[in-house]
């Protein structure tokens, strides 16, 4: 098989890796990167519940839950025994959570960060050593609209996804004069089951701000299987960005991510701009004469 990745021309079949792969994006992803012939490595915390996707290519069916170490390591170990390397890493696996900051559960908090955030990095860093000897890799990693702007009801969901950005770019500077490129996906609305079944909720409303956070909270619940997104398209469109000879950083996913990121930068620079020479006076004057 000829693939390209990163926009540069492999003459054996690629080898992606994919995390979180029961549900949603990375279900699907792994059932089109194998029926576009990828070797792939098909991870769940629960690999039977992915186990009906060996049927569909050359998969490699793993079990992996991203906050324990010694499974990222063995599945990473694994995957390179059977296929020789790993090309692309996804990192899809991810949880959400609704409440107002004052009404979260700091338990449930930590365990949304354990994995939305340093199970990213555990990967990462797992992947990184055979890339970097390589000097080949593509590491995707799922952010959402959400790690560009921020919400009522999914403040800490967005404080995550805001960690997986500032990783990323600062990433992305470090690793591509290796040769490894770092991709951040950012979807909006999709119909996966991350509202009805990946997302927990507070015990214990606080009524104060059921007009604000409860009243969002509600509205995302009942969208679920109803919003505008379509995962089968967002796949193909995150394996054709891959694929490109000039692939983004960022890749924007719906037109309401789109929409609301357009609508945050020019939010960005007209504050900016307001406030412009108070911000350039806060520095020492460039004319000693100045005071």
């Amino acid at each position: 098989m000829v693939a390209k990745i990163n926009g540069h021309t492999m003459t054996d079949t690629p080898v992606w890796f994919i995390t979180g792969c029961s549900t949603g994006f990375g279900r699907e992803l792994a059932i089109q990167a194998l029926e576009q012939g990828y070797r792939t490595v098909v991870t769940a915390r629960n690999p039977a519940d992915v186990s009906d996707l060996a049927a569909l290519g050359d998969a490699l069916v793993l079990a992996l839950d991203v906050t324990d170490q010694g499974q990222v390591d063995a599945a990473i170990e694994a995957a390179i025994t059977h296929f020789g390397r790993i090309d692309v890493l996804v990192n899809n696996a991810g949880i959400g959570y609704f409440g107002a900051i004052e009404e979260s559960d700091e338990e449930q908090v930590r365990r949304m960060f354990e994995i939305n955030i340093f199970g990213v990095s555990r990967m990462i860093r797992a992947v990184l050593p055979a890339m970097r000897r390589r000097r080949a890799g593509f590491i995707v990693n799922l952010s959402s609209i959400g790690g560009l702007r921020s919400f009522p009801a999914v403040g800490y969901y967005n404080a995550t996804k805001y960690a997986v950005e500032g990783l990323s770019e600062a990433l992305w500077q470090e690793v591509e004069p290796l040769g490894i490129k770092v991709m951040l996906v950012e979807p909006s609305g999709f119909r996966t089951d991350w509202a009805g079944r990946s997302a927990n909720d507070i015990v214990v409303p606080i009524d104060d701000y059921v007009a604000t956070a409860g009243a969002w909270r509600a509205q995302v619940r009942a969208s679920s299987g109803k919003q505008p997104g379509d995962p089968k398209r967002a796949a193909h469109a995150i394996i054709s960005a891959v694929s490109a000879a000039q692939p983004p950083h960022r890749l924007l996913l719906g037109n309401q991510a789109y929409d609301g990121a357009i609508e945050k930068l020019d939010q960005l620079r007209t504050e900016f701009t307001a406030w412009e020479a108070v911000s350039r006076g806060a520095d020492f004057p460039q004319d000693p004469a100045v005071r």
